[in-house]
């Protein structure tokens, strides 16, 4: 299967994160855990938001919005690593790998960060008007750019893919259908994907970073107008997800596709993976209204599954 063109293939062969036997069953477990901790925990975080009216502003809007991209993000991946983790062959169709490559671009939450980023700017800076401006209009406006952006974005991306020819090997050395590691498998030019790659895809990345920089240069100069620095926490679980998500993804994009290596592969995981995993955490441990909002949904859970089980009981008699 090594040197026919792809469009004749029915399949590809993702390498995975490991090529040993022994490493499967171990990853296996590691990763299942991984993504049951970050299906629980952005449900959790949806289901809070939704069930408290504490919790029914635009702040906290974006944060389901991006407890939902994060669910998906991961679906996307996750489950194929881990039926490829027990399989021998470790196979994915052609169809199925632009597919997946297409989610990935879509539910990457790049612009969402950026959004996020505002709506704590205008909080902060302008408290005062925060419910004039951060209005419903400007929360759906906010939201449907990146969602227009990411469904182009991620077109051009495969579609560009999909215009190549691949004769030399139909093996990824990804755990997933990436871009670049595509990329390296093709034997026609691949001066166009690149060119896009370094240019609109540079943009897409920056765009947001840049709108994210200028909101918390404008936060940090109105906390330092402030004796209290109460202001500036408000928005510190937002800046660690930030630095997480933008270092990763730097280290891994922002260099020529000559140079992509393994030690990407590992590198991807922290802004595909743990980011996803880790964001409930970040976002309910260092916030106060979301502990309550998340303590009042347990409570509530838990009251719920006890008049369920009276009833049963009742039911079922002695």
């Amino acid at each position: 299967m090594g040197t026919s063109n792809l469009t004749r293939l029915s399949e590809l062969i993702l390498l995975g994160l490991s090529s040993r036997s022994e490493d499967q069953r171990p990853l296996f477990a590691l990763f299942l855990i991984i993504y049951l901790v970050t299906l629980m925990g952005n449900l959790l975080i949806i289901l809070a938001i939704h069930s408290d009216l504490r919790l029914q502003n635009p702040m906290y809007f974006f944060l389901s919005i991006l407890s939902f991209a994060d669910i998906c993000y991961t679906t996307v991946i996750v489950p194929k690593m881990l039926v490829n983790f027990l399989s021998e062959k470790k196979a994915i169709s052609y169809a199925e790998c632009l597919a997946q490559m297409y989610f990935f671009l879509v539910f990457g939450n790049i612009y969402l960060l950026a959004a996020m980023a505002i709506d704590r700017c205008v909080a902060i800076c302008k408290p005062f008007h925060y419910v004039t401006v951060m209005n419903r209009r400007c929360c759906v406006l906010l939201l449907a750019f990146p969602v227009t952006f990411s469904y182009f974005h991620s077109l051009l991306h495969v579609l560009l893919v999909n215009r190549l020819t691949f004769c030399t090997s139909n093996v990824i050395h990804h755990f997933f259908c990436d871009v670049n590691p595509v990329l390296k498998l093709s034997c026609s030019s691949t001066f166009v994907n690149e060119i896009v790659a370094m240019t609109e895809g540079l943009a897409s990345v920056m765009a947001p970073f840049v709108c994210i920089i200028i909101s918390y240069l404008r936060i940090l100069i109105a906390v330092l107008k402030i004796p209290s620095d109460k202001a500036f926490s408000t928005c510190s679980y937002h800046l660690t997800v930030v630095i997480l998500f933008y270092g990763s993804i730097s280290y891994v994009y922002l260099q020529p596709l000559s140079s992509y290596n393994v030690k990407d592969r590992i590198a991807t995981i922290n802004y595909t993976v743990l980011t996803s995993m880790l964001n409930p955490f970040i976002y309910s441990l260092r916030n106060k209204d979301m502990k309550w909002g998340l303590q009042k949904l347990i409570n509530k859970i838990k009251s719920q599954m006890g008049r369920f089980s009276t009833k049963t009981n009742k039911i079922c008699g002695p």
